[in-house]
């Protein structure tokens, strides 16, 4: 009887009927797992197609087809921006805008059209252009079917001047043109903006004096202050000219030089003397003219004092100091300190007359 008590406790049937029923036991439960989160994702699915959105913020109410759509809303409350830039230290709520932002430094522009070359920073800014090639008008009014390129609807209008916007931001903005609110005030300063952007870019007035230059030029590694001064400055690496002359074709890299150039065409001179009446062409011209009836002389030598109006003479006077000759004869090699004697002596080889030659 012990015997078969003994034998009976020690079964391996029985131990293999228990073994078994601890992985059926586990089998099930790994189905479960499996079957709910096919179910999340078969949800998930369902959402973006049902436009349900089960996920509200406790906060302002707005609600989001996905968890971790709802995670990212709620840094907005919690000015949580943990993505910073490496570079100028500004931060974002999330990593595309910080992608986005990198791009005002480096100056890439990733989506290129293909019609006609134009690059664009964001996939957006081409989605909008390429209409402009293939004429397609996706948005229509629904009162008169009158189709339009870009989403014109605009339900926040301003009770004072009658002007719409399409965004709320654009017109809580708007609104403090009428109200004088200046919200946004430089801690350095005190000048107050209404525009967020306004002061950021304000800001930068005062980081020129501090030498901060978060835009760097990827090429040669020359820093600025102002972005638009980067854009200026890359057409140096590009050879870009985007501003034709209308007269002559020739071409510029800034619509300034263009302006300045036209008035040759024109023989606009805007800028005059006050004291004469002499008009010049380019403002720089009268500053330098001024001279001649001030006296003034800004540019002096460190080594002997000698003043100067111009700072191109006092370059050259330098040079009698240095010994410094960087004008050269290309037919005989002899070098000169100034441009202007260098021209002199090559009439030498060229047998050219000087025009002060009776």
């Amino acid at each position: 009887k012990k015997f078969n008590q003994d034998r009976e406790e020690s079964n391996p049937e029985d131990e293999e009927s228990s073994g078994n029923e601890e992985k059926i036991k586990q089998l099930n439960e790994n189905s479960t797992t499996l079957v709910l989160k096919n179910s999340e994702e078969i949800h998930t699915d369902n959402v973006t197609h049902t436009g349900e959105k089960p996920f509200a913020c406790s906060i302002c109410g707005k609600s989001f087809s996905q968890k971790s759509h709802l995670t990212i809303h709620m840094r907005i409350h919690a000015d949580e921006k943990p993505f910073s830039c490496v570079i100028c230290g500004k931060n974002f709520s999330q990593k595309g805008q910080l992608t986005y932002h990198n791009r005002s430094h480096t100056g890439e522009k990733p989506f290129s059209c293909i019609a006609c070359g134009k690059c664009f920073g964001q996939k957006s800014s081409l989605t909008y252009h390429m209409r402009s090639h293939t004429g397609e008008k996706p948005f229509s009014c629904i009162n008169c079917g009158k189709s339009f390129s870009l989403k014109g609807e605009m339900p926040f209008s301003c009770i004072t001047c009658g002007k719409s916007f399409s965004q709320k931001k654009s017109f809580n903005t708007h609104l403090r043109t009428h109200t004088g609110e200046k919200p946004f005030t430089c801690k350095s300063c005190g000048k107050s903006y209404i525009q967020k952007s306004s002061l950021t870019y304000h800001m930068r007035i005062h980081s020129i004096h501090t030498g901060e230059k978060p835009f760097s030029c990827l090429t040669c590694g020359k820093s600025f202050t102002l972005k638009h001064k980067l854009t200026d400055h890359m057409r140096i690496h590009t050879g870009e000219k985007p501003f034709p002359c209308s007269a002559c074709d020739k071409s510029f890299n800034l619509k300034s030089n263009l302006k300045q150039h036209m008035r040759i065409h024109t023989g606009e001179k805007p800028f005059s003397c006050v004291t004469c009446g002499k008009s010049f062409s380019q403002r720089s011209q009268v500053t330098l003219h001024m001279r001649s009836h001030t006296g003034d002389r800004p540019f002096s030598c460190a080594t002997c004092g000698k003043s100067y109006s111009h700072k191109g003479h006092l370059t050259d006077h330098m040079r009698t100091h240095t010994g410094e000759k960087p004008f050269s004869c290309l037919t005989c090699g002899k070098s000169y300190s100034q441009k202007g004697h260098l021209t002199v002596h090559m009439r030498i080889h060229t047998g050219e007359r000087s025009p002060f030659h009776v």
